[in-house]
């Protein structure tokens, strides 16, 4: 930022995050809303099932696989540029959607609806970082990002069931119109201009990168192998044009910082098991309780009021403990909650089958989030801070398309049940790798 930047040392300095972390809330809220509400905009619009994946599908492509680009760009041309152009794009396809009234127009706005979230997200957490710089204040400041990022899975349940059951499917879409507006003008008003970084994006680089991650999470989320070798092919090469650029997209340096190559190693997992809770949580709860779309909102009260609670409190903990512990204490909760989960009856109350649970997954997911959040941008220079944002919103989006991809597989076989247990398993092999890949010292 520039030397007109608000300082985090002032009060002042909390408005901001307050704007920054409503987009970031946004960004996670536009994944899961929608989730709750495909039965009623099926029967809105009359689609088929194949459609019907395209409503996420779409959004899913343009936000994965533009993060890094949308990361990049915010580094070269400005953060709050960038930003500002992502917010407006988000709420002029949020209201596209509202009003469409047929599926391409709606696969339209939702893929706009993407590439503006790759817009926003990385320059939203990039400047969460220079505002707050190492210590104490960085470690608030990132936990209610965590706490935000957690809540807004949650959150799109319980608002997707309460709207769609109310006001009916579009009602999904027109309440991020205003949210998205109130965000562009607050940051218009809040945050001075900071200076770019100025060079040049890696365009070929770009190409590639945004292609391959394309091909891959449409292959993998839909199960067509050639589209997966594309996308492998395409991400190799990525990798050599990177090594031969003299302004690459993604710099090696970034992976050397600190404890980055782990951090989003680790998130791609905790993306997978994230994603596929709050998609299969609502499933199994009207499927297989027999709840309303409004009563699988509601029942996610507690998981959220979690996530907020181990979010606030993760900073502490860190400061007490190693963020390693943290870490790992975090991850074997969220285990423990989906194992649990597992083995809820089919005819299973509130009580005894999801409030427990959901205690266990919030907790953990909460820990984790913010501390793998935290790694990402441990040691990472200032020039790199949307490149790093970008880097960990990519890992978690990518890996999350290809975990629900897996664990949809397994829900075939397995039921609800497997699917569960097989999250759980996903999240004991990221403790590992966690145990085994950060340093004690790596966060505190």
């Amino acid at each position: 930022m520039s030397s007109a930047s608000v300082s985090p040392t002032t009060a002042t300095g909390w408005t901001p995050l307050g704007v920054l972390a409503t987009a970031q809330f946004l960004v996670v809220l536009s994944t899961s809303i929608v989730n709750v509400a495909l039965p009623e905009l099926r029967t809105g619009l009359g689609l088929d099932p194949a459609g019907l994946s395209w409503v996420v599908n779409a959004y899913v492509l343009a936000f994965g696989s533009l993060l890094l680009l949308g990361g990049r760009s915010g580094d070269v041309y400005g953060l709050r540029r960038v930003f500002l152009i992502g917010t407006a794009l988000f709420a002029a396809s949020s209201l596209g959607a509202a009003l469409a009234d047929d599926l391409v127009t709606l696969i339209a706005a939702r893929a706009v609806q993407g590439v503006g979230a790759a817009l926003l997200a990385p320059t939203a957490l990039a400047m969460v970082l220079t505002l707050f710089h190492d210590g104490p204040r960085r470690g608030a400041a990132l936990g209610v990002w965590g706490a935000v990022s957690g809540v807004g899975g949650a959150a799109g349940v319980l608002l997707g069931g309460l709207l769609s059951d109310t006001y009916g499917w579009r009602s999904v879409f027109w309440v991020m119109v205003p949210l998205a507006v109130a965000v562009l003008v607050a940051t218009w008003r809040l945050l001075p201009a900071d200076r770019p970084r100025g060079g040049r994006l890696d365009l070929p680089g770009a190409l590639a990168v945004t292609l391959g991650l394309t091909a891959l999470t449409y292959g993998v989320s839909s199960g067509v192998w050639p589209a997966m070798a594309a996308g492998a092919l395409l991400l190799s090469l990525f990798l050599h044009l990177q090594r031969r650029s003299a302004d690459p997209l993604m710099p090696v340096r970034i992976l050397q910082a600190g404890s980055v190559a782990a951090a989003n190693v680790l998130m791609a997992l905790l993306g997978a098991v994230w994603l596929g809770l709050f998609f299969f949580l609502p499933l199994y709860q009207q499927r297989v309780l027999g709840y309303t779309p409004m009563e699988a909102g509601l029942t996610q009260l507690p998981l959220a009021l979690t996530i907020t609670l181990a979010s606030s409190a993760a900073p502490r903990l860190t400061r007490r403990l190693s963020g390693r512990a943290v870490l790992a204490g975090g991850l074997v909760l969220l285990a423990a909650g989906l194992a649990w989960l597992a083995r809820a009856p089919s005819d299973g109350t509130f009580l005894n089958a999801l409030l427990g649970p959901s205690v266990l997954v919030g907790a953990g997911l909460g820990a984790a989030f913010f501390q793998l959040t935290a790694l990402s941008a441990a040691g990472v220079p200032a020039a790199d801070s949307g490149l790093a944002g970008g880097l960990i919103n990519a890992t978690r989006q990518i890996g999350g398309a290809i975990g629900l991809a897996v664990l949809t597989t397994v829900s075939l076989t397995g039921g609800y049940r497997g699917t569960f247990v097989a999250a759980a398993l996903i999240t004991l092999l990221t403790v590992l790798i966690a145990l085994v890949t950060i340093r004690k010292d790596a966060v505190r």
